[in-house]
């Protein structure tokens, strides 16, 4: 029902996501979305050959579209068509129309329709850039894995998307931004610190040149040579400081490593404000500029850390990691910040600079102790830096330096101490990334809240496991029986109550189906001092899960913990929740295999996400009642990231653990969300989450918005509206 015009053809664009139909009540809706490609407004509606009664047009947001296409956060392109028993079966015409442009398109209320299909996007042409990543993912997952691992480095991860990106979004005006400058008010010195030790000249000349040719100028380069022993080092800096005053350079006696001859770069600098810059590596132009920009919107800023990608020898661009907003436990699992960093001067020399002996992970170590003294941290979604892919580079190799992860394994260790937190530290999946065992300090009695209605077969296998595999032992399980009728399933409550005497009950709430309101008077009769809202179509995977939860929700800054939900075929269901996802919210790295390391390793580390899904969720008694507990007025969709969003605004971090692992089986006991009644309560919560929480679905602080909002799978989100590179857009559009 979309189509696809070249701009030549059309300016209009659309496509008819759902039509639903009620047969009862002789009613209907249609669900799609319009807007002029030029303009990048929405379009007028019309039905051809029927008056407007029976029918009535309604405006919606559409985030998955407006991030897809890159139209303004405020465009309503989105619409919903009702008709009723006036115009309900018939065949009829919508017209779309803006200023000379018009489409029409037909539709067929006789039939249900979801068109909500993506295009075949794998591309075999991409083929010879992913093998080469498949041997060791082979060794690890297996060749089922590997295969589902191909098609989505295939669709979504190839380089002819990023190329595009750039493009887009990098096409800067050199003249305006000069404009811009001369009219910020705040104009402080950045510092930029760069220990040098006999890189190859081609490399560090770049490096200086990408300071050189910044837009904004008021800035010093602090170079420390930490005693180089090739030639070339010294007169190739004399040659720049003799080009540059702002150039500094400072020549060590001996050789100090890294952290030593930071220090010493950090001597000479004067700045208000340092950036840390590798030797080998270049900063884009505009860097500077954007961190500025960004203090005179938030001079309070302390810390301002950006996006990066990489840089092979022949100066290509790729593997772009775009980031999420500050994330106090993503910090504790790797250093996600890395690169560009720029510190506060005041607050480095509080905290003594770099320390020597965490050389390889003094960044890491830096970033740690200096988050300990603020919480003005900043986030930049745009790429600032280019890390340079050479053969001795962890860019390139992580195992060339073991080094640098036994430094950043012991500054982690150092940081709990700091923190008076007590737990052990173990290396990770791969090289940079860690896992931190908390231990248990308030060991509380857990409450874990079980809704069901009969499904005795799954409630079984799920409470069967819970017993089997929970090494923690103060728990106590729930079960709020909403209308069960079958006596397998009263059977079975009496086998448990039984067995479990001082561990198992079951409470009869006779209301018609509202998650929020069963599990909000659950709650009232649950004596824990954590609740664990758990589906009864769950099975327990990992021995020591709810321990683990227990030990990362205990903490003060944390509000809900959430799991890595499995399908039974072994592919991800949840794995943290994307706001702005189809429109509101949806699951991240949904289909991935199990085994996969995910988005610059997401799933095999513990993250912050805005929300967590309530098939599996744990938070403390306290925090729940703080926000309300879940709201009521969300029966069956999004209970969960509304509750979430309220612990969020009140301070609380949310958090992911990747290392309790569960099966669900997909909310089978309910059925599926297919007919009009449905569909009708659907949108009604979709506009309920829409009118309180929209600045979140717009802007998701843990997911990254230059990334899609179509699918889960974390891919570039590209603007395919116009020309690229002498395609129409029908030809962009089919390689996305």
């Amino acid at each position: 029902m979309g189509k696809k015009l070249t701009v030549e053809q059309e300016e209009i664009k659309y496509f008819i996501d759902k039509i639903v139909k009620d047969e009862e009540n002789r009613c209907a809706t249609v669900q799609g979305w319009a807007f002029n490609t030029k303009t990048k407004e929405p379009v007028e509606l019309y039905l051809l050959g029927k008056e407007a009664a029976g029918v009535q047009f309604k405006r919606d947001f559409r985030i998955d579209v407006n991030n897809k296409y890159s139209l303004p956060d405020d465009a309503k392109v989105g619409f919903i068509i009702e008709f009723d028993e006036r115009t309900y079966g018939e065949k009829l015409k919508l017209k779309l129309k803006d200023g000379n442009n018009v489409a029409i398109t037909p539709i067929n209320l006789k039939k249900n329709y979801d068109y909500l299909k993506r295009p075949n996007l794998f591309n075999a042409r991409r083929l010879a850039g992913v093998t080469t990543r498949t041997v060791g993912y082979f060794s690890r997952n297996g060749l089922k894995n590997t295969i589902r691992k191909i098609k989505f480095e295939l669709k979504y991860k190839n380089q002819e998307n990023y190329d595009f990106w750039i493009d887009v979004h990098e096409d800067f005006d050199k003249k305006k931004i000069s404009e811009e400058i001369n009219k910020f008010t705040y104009n402080p010195k950045v510092s930029i610190v760069m220990p040098v030790y006999n890189v190859e000249e081609r490399w560090l000349r770049a490096c200086i040149d990408s300071v050189l040719n910044q837009y904004y100028q008021n800035w010093e380069l602090c170079i420390a040579d930490d005693h180089s022993s090739d030639p070339h080092i010294k007169p190739l800096l004399e040659e720049y400081q003799q080009l540059d005053t702002r150039i500094k350079v400072v020549y060590r006696t001996e050789n100090g490593h890294i952290s030593e001859a930071s220090n010493s770069a950090l001597a000479i600098a004067t700045g208000e404000f340092v950036g840390l810059l590798d030797n080998d590596d270049t900063l884009a132009e505009f860097a500077l500029y954007e961190v500025v920009k960004l203090l005179n919107e938030s001079p309070e800023a302390d810390l301002i850390y950006s996006d990066e990608d990489k840089l092979s020898e022949d100066n290509v661009r790729s593997q772009p990691f775009f980031k999420t907003d500050w994330a106090p436990d993503i910090l504790l699992a790797t250093n996600y910040i890395c690169h560009f960093g720029v510190y506060r001067k005041t607050i480095i020399d509080e905290i003594g600079g770099f320390r020597k002996g965490y050389e390889g992970a003094q960044d890491y170590d830096l970033v740690l102790r200096f988050t300990e003294k603020t919480d003005k941290i900043f986030h930049l979604q745009k790429i600032l830096y280019h890390w340079r892919m050479i053969s001795n580079s962890t860019a390139v190799n992580p195992d060339s330096k073991g080094y640098a992860f036994e430094a950043g394994l012991k500054s982690l260790e150092d940081a709990l101490e700091r923190r008076g937190i007590k737990g052990t530290v173990t290396h990770g999946a791969f090289p940079g990334v860690y896992d931190i065992e908390y231990e248990i300090y308030n060991d509380g009695l857990v409450s874990v809240i079980i809704p069901t209605r009969d499904n005795a077969v799954d409630l079984k296998a799920c409470i069967d496991s819970i017993f089997e595999k929970t090494l923690y032992q103060k728990f106590e399980i729930i079960v709020a029986d909403n209308g069960s009728e079958k006596e397998e399933t009263f059977k079975l409550f009496e086998y448990y109550r039984k067995k479990y005497p001082n561990q198992f009950k079951v409470i009869r709430i006779d209301i018609p189906f509202n998650f929020s309101q069963i599990n909000n008077l659950a709650v009232k009769e649950a004596q824990g001092e954590y609740l664990l809202f758990l589906n009864n179509d769950i099975t327990v995977i990992t021995k020591g899960w709810m321990k683990r939860m227990v030990s990362f929700a205990q903490q003060d800054h944390i509000g809900a913990v959430g799991a890595k939900l499995y399908y039974p075929d072994n592919t991800i269901q949840h794995a943290g929740v994307l706001l702005g996802m189809g429109g509101v919210a949806g699951h991240g790295h949904c289909g991935y295999p199990r085994g996969d390391y995910g988005y610059f390793g997401k799933l095999v580390t513990n993250n912050n996400y805005s929300s967590v899904t309530a098939a599996c969720m744990m938070v403390k008694r306290a925090d729940f009642d703080l926000v309300n507990g879940f709201e009521e007025k969300l029966t069956v969709a999004f209970n969960d990231v509304d509750f979430c969003l309220k612990l969020y605004e009140a301070g609380k971090f949310n958090v992911w653990l990747h290392n309790v692992e569960l099966y669900h089986y997909e909310s089978k006991s309910r059925g599926a969300e297919d007919t009009y009644a449905k569909y009708k309560r659907f949108s009604s919560e979709i506009k309920f989450m829409k009118d309180h929480w929209l600045k979140y679905i717009k802007d998701d602080p843990y997911y990254n918005k230059n990334l899609t909002r179509v699918d889960g799978n974390y891919a570039i989100c590209v603007d395919i509206v116009g020309y690229v590179k002498g395609k129409s857009l029908e030809d962009t559009e089919n390689n996305i």
